[in-house]
């Protein structure tokens, strides 16, 4: 693991607050290192006769990992080289492009600490699918719910880590409606590869409670739902796994990630990716 402290930034920040939680402190899950990662990191020092610094080196590394043996419990979740080898033969892809993609826009691992998929819940999408349910949200907007159900999208009610179930888990129980429970569950991104819930059908699974107990198994499953979304996913004029093959690195990436790809350099960043992986074949 990388020594990290106070502005980091990254998945090893990502993997300290998610034991940090774990743990029972309240931080917020995310790939930066803010204000209040550092007060728990010292707190944590401070209790287990570590040099209070806030720097997450070797040793307090070592110790986040020892108070917490049971966090290595999801290991045997994570995608292998055999994994990547079967995609590339299913999918028609060189393997130096499978391990491109997944490294750039896999966004690290696909599963908490904890054991479950990652996810993010968006309280706009909840709202789009409550309303396609024939449910008028508005009636089900207050104070209590004003996190997780709302008409515009934005990112002030994000928690990260565990605290986007609590997020799903408060939406889907604000009715006993069914339409509530596949709404939520629809309005979560399901990482490795963050595919929306609501694209369960089209995907072809039978239910989104099917969807989500598979993205549950395995970053396998994460990989080959990514694989069908590509596959049939249409973007200016081809679809998404085409432009893949094409080596067309700005097609694909905008018609993955948006517009904002350009700005992120995602383009550029599979591209080198894939010269990586291509070279150590």
């Amino acid at each position: 693991m990388k020594t990290i402290q106070y502005r980091s930034r990254g998945q090893d920040v990502h993997y300290l607050e998610e034991i940090l939680t774990k743990l029972g402190y309240k931080v917020y899950v995310s790939n930066f290192f803010g204000k209040d990662t550092d007060l728990a990191v010292r707190d944590f020092q401070s209790k287990h006769n570590l040099v209070v610094d806030g720097i997450v080196g070797l040793k307090t590394w070592s110790k986040l990992i020892e108070v917490k043996k049971d966090l290595t419990a999801f290991n045997d979740k994570f995608l292998s080289e055999q994994d990547a080898k079967d995609f590339a033969k299913q999918f028609g892809l060189e393997l130096a492009m499978v391990k491109a993609v997944n490294e750039i826009e896999s966004n690290g691992k696909g599963f908490l600490v904890c054991g479950r998929p990652r996810i993010l819940f968006e309280g706009h999408i909840f709202w789009r699918q409550l309303d396609k349910r024939g449910v008028n949200p508005s009636q089900y907007v207050s104070e209590r719910t004003k996190d997780v159900l709302y008409k515009k999208w934005t990112k002030i009610h994000y928690r990260g880590g565990p605290g986007e179930y609590d997020r799903l888990e408060k939406a889907a129980g604000i009715s006993d409606l069914s339409a509530f429970h596949e709404a939520a569950y629809s309005a979560a991104s399901w990482r490795a590869f963050q595919i929306m819930g609501f694209h369960y059908s089209s995907l072809g699974y039978s239910s989104i409670d099917q969807f989500v107990s598979t993205m549950y198994e395995h970053e396998r499953e994460h990989l080959k739902a990514f694989g069908k979304f590509i596959e049939i996913t249409p973007f200016k004029g081809e679809k998404l796994i085409d432009w893949i093959k094409e080596k067309n690195w700005a097609r694909f990436t905008e018609g993955y990630n948006g517009p904002g790809y350009k700005k992120n350099k995602y383009d550029v960043k599979l591209k080198n990716a894939y010269l990586k992986y291509r070279s150590n074949e």
